[in-house]
């Protein structure tokens, strides 16, 4: 982890950066790719206070603590940041293909939306193009993959052909699949 370290109204001490830049290490087991971490160390009367701004692998943590002690502010700000990472960790399991799932349904929900028929003066229509990922799957677990996001439609390549598939439901409460032909 890239760690830049500040000291406002403090000395700065090699051994404070060297106990912050070993503590920020310990994080790099929960990112994937490398992060950059800004760190402010202050003194304002008899508080210490400890900031850390933590940006990369597409999140950007904060934390700030303050105690009489400036190794005690800073375990205490790696530990918020240190829960902050693993629910945002957390997260991203839980909705692991949720948000490709989302973008194919709001996708679909914009291309079935109806368009007022173009009158004689209007230009040409304007067509939105918004790009997908799929992942490979049987008709059955598409389905339920459908019934635990509670979408209309989803996109997903069929297992069993590596075709591209539709899975929508129907008026009638049943499920409806397009596929191309073989």
């Amino acid at each position: 982890m890239q760690t830049s370290v500040s000291f406002k109204n403090l000395d700065p001490s090699d051994n404070l950066k060297a106990y912050v830049s070993d503590k920020l290490d310990r994080f790099d087991k929960y990112l994937e790719n490398p992060a950059d971490a800004s760190v402010v160390l202050s003194v304002e009367k008899f508080r210490h206070i400890a900031e850390i701004n933590i940006a990369g692998d597409r999140l950007k943590i904060k934390g700030k603590e303050e105690t009489n002690d400036m190794y005690s502010a800073i375990d205490m700000v790696l530990d918020k940041i240190e829960k902050q990472i693993k629910k945002n960790k957390q997260k991203k399991r839980d909705r692991r293909g949720a948000d490709s799932k989302a973008m194919v349904m709001e996708s679909m929900a914009e291309a079935a939306a109806i368009v007022p028929a173009p009158s004689p003066g209007d230009g040409p229509r304007e067509v939105k193009v918004k790009t997908i990922e799929y992942k490979p799957m049987d008709v059955e677990e598409a389905v339920l993959q459908m019934d635990l996001a509670d979408e209309v439609f989803l996109v997903f390549a069929n297992a069993k052909t590596d075709q591209i598939n539709v899975l929508y439901h129907r008026n009638d409460g049943h499920y409806g699949l397009i596929q191309p032909l073989a």
